[in-house]
This record gives C-alpha cells, sequence and structure tokens, in this order.
C-alpha cells in the first residue's frame, strides 16, 4: 500500500502559498496525497471585479482550487461544507454556517471519520496561531489536531468507522529566518520593505530551532507558482508575491518548513527533509 499524506486547510490557496510543493514533491514520487478544505473562500477578496462577485465567489473559488491541484498533481480534493469566517471582527465572522462557530465536537468527529477512512502516515494543517490569525485557520489547525488525537482511539467516534492512528502530524510553519532573509534580500534590491514594518514578524513566525523539518522543493516551485497563479482572484497585480521579482519569489519558495506536533521531537533532534520519514 502506497504511504497516504492528508493535507487539512480552510481556504482555496491555502495548500498553494503554505505546502504547495511539498504536495507537488510527494505527489511526483508516487505518495498518495489528498487534500481536504474547509469551506470555498466565499468571504475572500476578488482581486478583479470581471472574475467573480460576491454571489459567485466560493464557486469560483473552487474552480481555482481544482485547477490548483491539477498543478500541483492532487487529485483527491474534499471540501468539509463550512462557510468562510472572513477576518476577525467582519460580519462574516457572525454567520452560524461559517467555520469558526462550527460545533467543536461536530467539527473534530468530521475529521477523525476523514482520517479514518483516508489512513494517512502524516496529516499537515496550520499551527495554532494560523499563520497571521484567520479564525478558520486557527479552527482547522485547532479541529484537526483533536481529530489526530482521537482517531486511533476506538471509544472515540465509533460511528466515524474503525480507530486509524497516523504516525505524525505536522504543522506548517514560517521561521523568523525567512521573514529576516525576504526583507533583506528586497533591501538589497532597492524594494519597499514598507510591509514588513508594520508586520509583527514575532507573533507571525517560528523560531528556528522550532522547525523540525525543511524539504527541498526546488524542483517544484513551477508547479508551485503554476498552482499559484490558479488562484486568480486572490492573487491579484497587487499581492506582494507578485510585485516581487520573480526570481527573489523562486529563491524564496525554494524550501518549505514544518513543525512536528505530534509526537514530539526529542530535543536536539536533526531537521528532516522528509515527512514521510519514520
Amino acid at each position: 500500500m502506497k504511504p497516504t499524506l492528508l493535507a487539512i486547510f480552510a481556504h482555496p490557496d491555502d495548500e498553494s502559498f503554505g505546502v504547495g510543493g511539498t504536495l507537488a514533491k510527494y505527489t511526483a514520487n508516487g505518495t498518495r496525497v489528498v487534500l481536504a478544505c474547509a469551506t470555498r473562500g466565499e468571504a475572500g477578496e476578488i482581486s478583479d471585479p470581471a472574475l467573480a462577485t460576491p454571489e459567485t465567489l466560493g464557486a469560483v473559488r473552487e474552480a481555482e482550487l481544482r485547477a490548483a491541484c491539477a498543478a500541483l498533481g492532487v487529485a483527491e480534493l474534499r471540501f468539509l461544507g463550512y462557510r468562510d469566517s472572513g477576518m476577525a471582527g467582519t460580519p462574516e465572522n457572525d454567520d452560524p454556517r461559517c467555520y469558526h462557530r462550527a460545533d467543536p465536537e461536530a467539527a473534530t468527529r468530521q475529521l477523525v471519520g476523514l482520517i479514518r477512512e483516508v489512513k494517512p502516515q502524516v496529516v499537515l494543517t496550520f499551527e495554532p496561531g494560523g499563520g497571521y490569525g484567520h479564525p478558520d485557520h486557527i479552527a482547522v489547525s485547532r479541529y484537526t489536531t483533536a481529530a489526530f488525537d482521537l482517531a486511533g482511539n476506538p471509544q472515540a467516534f465509533p460511528e466515524a468507522g474503525p480507530a486509524w492512528q497516523p504516525q505524525r502530524l505536522f504543522y506548517t510553519a514560517i521561521p523568523r529566518s525567512f521573514f529576516l532573509q525576504m526583507r533583506d534580500r528586497m533591501r538589497a534590491l532597492g524594494l519597499d520593505t514598507s510591509e514588513f514594518d508594520h508586520f509583527d514578524v514575532e507573533r507571525r513566525s517560528f523560531s528556528d530551532d522550532q522547525i523540525t523539518a525543511i524539504v527541498d522543493v526546488s524542483a517544484q516551485v513551477d508547479a508551485k507558482w503554476a498552482a499559484l497563479r490558479c488562484h486568480r482572484t486572490q492573487f491579484g497585480p497587487d499581492n506582494l508575491f507578485r510585485r516581487l521579482p520573480e526570481e527573489l519569489m523562486r529563491q524564496m519558495m525554494a524550501h518549505e518548513y514544518f513543525a512536528q506536533a505530534r509526537p514530539t521531537p526529542p530535543d536536539g533532534a536533526p531537521k528532516s527533509d522528509d515527512l514521510l520519514a519514520a
């Protein structure tokens, strides 16, 4: 049986920005990769009004995600059926259908059932802070972590299928050095770094010693870039990635970073370059 990697994220485009290279790398080497997306991104931005309206955005972003999966080689995509919660403090936060307002037990049970059905060796999701604090990112991290811990317990949600315990849970985790290197390279090129002056690097990144795995995806940069470009409503000309020189972005996208959450790795363990390595 081929190994399986299950990635669980909140919105279309989360998979490409965060772990697109990793997903492409593992699909290319024969690993079964399954992507689960909690929402269809109905509350996201619209970079060009010709692409979507607020009423059609969910369907448009679903199509964008399917195109991105094709670019990455991901053949299995599951939607969890919730509505995008929008950014904290917005009216979308109050919609009872949104993911961060989901019943925690029901949301966890759903993911336990998914894990037991898919039977992954490795699960990927956001770190607990959700990268930049988006309510749905925080929610999917919390529910995925809880489901990982319960999926192997036959007493937990027996109606969700036979118990299955994945081997490892990884959080996507951007190290502080990444942001600092990006700012320094932008300065060296004479580019505007004002966005970084207002960016809380301490809160939105991991210390480098918390990173337990660094995956070299330099051979997958083309696939990752193609997947990003599929998300046209979110990846407009004003996006920071689009405004930077492509060569700089290719260099910065050549590695993806993870922190192993389960089981806790021993102190001093060397950084891995393979999420599936025992």
